[in-house]
């Protein structure tokens, strides 16, 4: 059983998203014209707003730096009641996204780095965990050399009571074994979807990458997010098993995942069992999949309206 823990530590990248929604990615070469657009934050952001709508309380430790796209990403922290432990980094405005979605709900990003990939040792010195934090990194983080190794050096001082959650995202075959592996033996969950198992694994079936996982990595619980089929887990002494999905009409599955590790987090911390923390993270998903948007995870009544 992991440790009960009270506030989520996040240490990801907030970024800014500029979505836009086109009817079908344009051939090389080609030009699309986007039936809507939005400018919102998002990255790291996405999970912190998912885990904070329900009830968890939420600190931001990573860099948010300064220009326009620096005040966005602080204002919309502010408006989720997650607090920024740092404060802005001169010199270098935030990154952002751009994020197409198609006419199917696919999304297809496109990044560039900001101050959010230059975190260092002298950074995260003055974040400390509190006694009662879990602390998420994700694999945008470790992409960055500078944050990486940031991050490993702070993650080699935590203590073992401190829950540890890792979502290596779509980046998780481009991560350096040296960097990639020391997390994976930390981390206490460990959640990423089939694409993202089979680049941990090289298992393409969905169950396999699972058993390849929680063989490997015997500390973990482990979660496979398999889209409207629901998602798998196992790990940690855990009967691995799938937890249905909720089927719904899709508009956007841009930060679906995000909204998934967001309420299954608060819902850990609220107490329930693995495998219920699982179905509420599936439905909150579900939820967030009907709306436009990267943040788009819901609160606790529309959560609890949902799922009845």
């Amino acid at each position: 059983m992991t440790s009960p823990f009270t506030r989520l530590l996040h240490l990801g990248n907030v970024v800014v998203d500029v979505v836009l929604d086109v009817p079908a990615l344009p051939e090389p070469g080609g030009d699309v014209l986007a039936d809507r657009s939005q400018t919102t934050a998002g990255g790291g952001f996405n999970v912190m707003a998912a885990a904070a709508r329900l009830g968890l309380a939420v600190a931001y430790g990573g860099v948010i730096g300064s220009g326009p796209f620096a005040a966005l990403a602080r204002a919309a922290c502010a408006a989720e009641g997650i607090e920024v432990l740092r404060p802005a980094k001169p010199g270098r405005d935030t990154g952002f996204v751009v994020s197409i979605v198609d006419a199917t709900g696919e999304r297809t990003f496109l990044t560039s780095r900001g101050a959010e990939a230059t975190l260092t040792t002298a950074d995260l010195e003055p974040v400390r965990p509190a006694p009662g934090d879990a602390v998420y990194l994700s694999g945008y983080g470790l992409a960055h050399p500078s944050n990486a190794a940031a991050l490993l050096g702070w993650l080699g001082r935590l203590g073992e009571e401190h829950v540890v959650a890792f979502d290596p995202g779509p980046l998780a075959g481009s991560l350096p074994g040296d960097v990639l592996d020391p997390v994976l033996a930390r981390a206490d969950w460990v959640t990423c979807n089939a694409r993202e198992g089979a680049l941990l694994t090289g298992a393409a079936d969905p169950g396999d990458a699972l058993r390849v996982l929680t063989g490997s990595l015997p500390r973990a619980g482990v979660l496979v997010r398999v889209g409207p089929d629901g998602c798998l887990l196992g790990g940690r002494g855990l009967v691995a098993e799938r937890v249905p999905g909720f089927r719904v009409e899709v508009v956007d599955t841009n930060g679906a995942g995000d909204t998934h590790t967001g309420a299954f987090l608060a819902a850990l911390a609220s107490g329930v069992s693995s495998m219920d923390a699982v179905r509420r993270a599936n439905a909150a998903a579900a939820l967030s999949v009907t709306r436009r948007g990267p943040a788009t995870g819901p609160t606790v009544a529309e959560l609890e309206r949902f799922m009845s």
